[in-house]
């Protein structure tokens, strides 16, 4: 069967909060000129918003220079933030409430909003519908289509319908080759298309490497008298500084009784024993988070790797064909603990560099001016300010590394005239596992803490079982040969979702097994594996979480 082709001016993959802006200023753009403009947004997801996993305190500004009657609109902003509390654990036990001064300045938030990003971009695609983009959720894009020059020049869709085997069954329908003139990729953070673009064309060249960590979050319902609408809490220390690792929690209080809470846990951990999803659990029986969690239920459950290198870790943009945006890129503000306004805003800058490209009918090429205009602008300024705070954590640690961040932002407003580095990518950092400390993780109490699979249950993913495993492994003898003597195989500890088991044979031989059914997409594993053997690809569209109100 022939693929079926569709043409657009500009294909965007991701229906994310930069994709969608993208899109949204493109044709805003169109209309002011009186221009007709064809413009697609894939999403891999079984709607929008199915697998949009954020915090997420929310800064307006791009949205207010998208859509500045935007409350007319009815966007889902309704939880102001009324104040701010800071903590640093010490123990399991114990904490310090940090007075407002000692913590840096950008992780205020007043003016802001405690908000679900899967019904904001749920919203957005409604603006984007409206104001003529197509949108088209449960469609993945697994290749990057390319010209005869090389460029790109639109993507294909994933297959349908192909067993585990790879036979076609009766439900095979071959993917689309949808072409653009140009192609916006907004894939967020670790897209395997952007992955691939950034080998390509050496787009990663003369930066310094990427780093990520893996973000979970919980929304639960809880009793009145514990809620407190528009707090915000945000802590450091304990549980990760015991395991030897960098990262932070949050606990917002938004509308209806109910909280979202959180852990971030930092990527570049030593300890191949560490297990973030213990290391979340281990966190809500602290008394700062239980208190408010007690008696509650928890409703939803889920993880998303995030891209935290700043301004120093980011590709080069642009390449002939199209412009990555957003957490594809790595556009996250990791000082505010905030990648949505500046995805936005990315996506946003991406329209108004091609725009005039589109209505001048110039020859596809790389659109360099996109450097220029990102440069002139406050998404720029904001990512310079900031670029040092992902880096002092790494190198001094939680405690002296806010330490350092609060002088650099309180004090000398992100400008301080150096730039710190990490050169370690995160997969590198594991030590052997015999050089390690063995971490006792509690038997969870199904009240504040949880297992694995029922907490995937909440997730609600789901995958088609007969297809083909979308986490291939280069080599497959290396999991059992290589990493479980070095690094006891730290696969089924860093995944979320149980996906990765060592399983012993009745023989005492042992084998590794992927469960790709219960795969919610976070990316981890693509990440952080120490051989760099797994590879992350799209499964069938609409597979994966689907996301009620993350």
């Amino acid at each position: 069967m022939e693929r079926e082709v569709m043409e657009f001016d500009v294909v965007v993959v991701g229906a994310g909060p930069s994709g969608l802006s993208t899109a949204i200023k493109l044709k805003q753009l169109a209309n002011q000129h009186d221009k007709e403009l064809n413009v697609c947004v894939l999403e891999k997801g079984s709607e929008v918003g199915a697998h949009i996993l954020s915090g997420a305190v929310f800064e307006t500004k791009a949205l207010d220079e998208l859509f500045g009657n935007w409350q007319e609109l009815g966007a889902p902003l309704n939880t102001k933030v009324t104040h701010d509390e800071i903590y640093l654990l010490r123990s399991a036990h114990n904490s310090i409430k940090l007075p407002n001064f000692m913590a840096p300045k950008t992780m205020h938030n007043d003016g802001n909003y405690i908000t679900s990003m899967a019904n904001m971009c749920r919203w957005l695609a409604l603006q984007a519908e409206a104001l003529g983009v197509e949108v088209y959720p449960g469609f993945a894009a697994a290749q990057v289509h390319y010209d005869e020059q090389g460029n790109v020049a639109g993507i294909i869709t994933g297959d349908m319908g192909i067993s585990q085997s790879g036979e076609h069954k009766d439900t095979y329908m071959p993917g689309m080759l949808l072409t653009a003139k140009y192609t916006v990729f907004a894939e967020g953070c670790r897209g395997h298309l952007g992955k691939s673009l950034i080998e390509k064309f050496a787009l990663d060249k003369d930066i310094s490497p990427q780093h990520y960590a893996i973000g979970f979050k919980e929304i639960w319902d809880i009793p009145a008298g514990q809620h407190q609408e528009g707090l915000v809490v945000h802590t450091a220390g304990w549980p990760l500084d015991e395991s030897g690792s960098t990262g932070g929690s949050y606990l917002y209080h938004a509308e209806n009784n109910q909280v979202f809470v959180g852990l971030i846990v930092d990527l570049n951990y030593k300890n191949p024993h560490l297990s973030p999803f213990d290391e979340f659990q281990r966190l809500k029986h602290h008394p700062v988070i239980a208190s408010t969690l007690k008696d509650g239920a928890r409703v939803s459950y889920g993880a998303r790797a995030i891209t935290k290198g700043g301004l120093q870790s980011l590709p080069k943009m642009t390449f002939p064909g199209g412009i990555m945006v957003g957490c594809d890129a790595g556009t996250l503000n990791f000082a505010k603990i905030k990648g949505n306004h500046t995805a936005m805003k990315s996506g946003m800058l991406a329209a108004e560099t091609l725009f005039p490209l589109l209505e001048e009918s110039v020859a596809v090429r790389d659109p360099v001016e996109y450097l220029d205009n990102f440069k002139a602008s406050w998404l720029y300024n904001e990512l310079y300010s900031s670029r040092n705070f992902g880096s002092a954590i790494h190198k001094f640690g939680n405690f002296f590394g806010g330490a350092y961040n609060t002088l650099d932002q309180n004090i000398f407003g992100g400008k301080l005239p150096f730039t710190l580095t990490d050169s370690t990518p995160d997969y590198a950092t594991l030590v052997p596992a015999a050089n390690a400390k063995k971490i006792d993780y509690h038997k969870p109490d199904s009240k504040l803490s949880f297992d694995k699979l029922t907490s995937v249950f909440l997730s609600n993913t789901n995958h088609e079982e007969d297809q083909p495993g979308h986490l291939h492994l280069v080599d497959a003898s290396i999991p059992i040969s290589v990493n479980l003597p070095k690094y006891n195989e730290p696969a089924a500890r860093y995944c979320p979702a149980g996906v990765y088991e060592v399983v012993e044979e009745a023989n005492g031989d042992k084998r590794f097994q992927i469960n790709a059914q219960n795969c919610v997409h976070c990316k981890t594993c693509d990440i952080k594996d120490p051989s760099q053997n797994i590879k992350w690809v799209v499964p069938e569209g609409t597979g994966g979480p689907n996301y009620p109100n993350m």
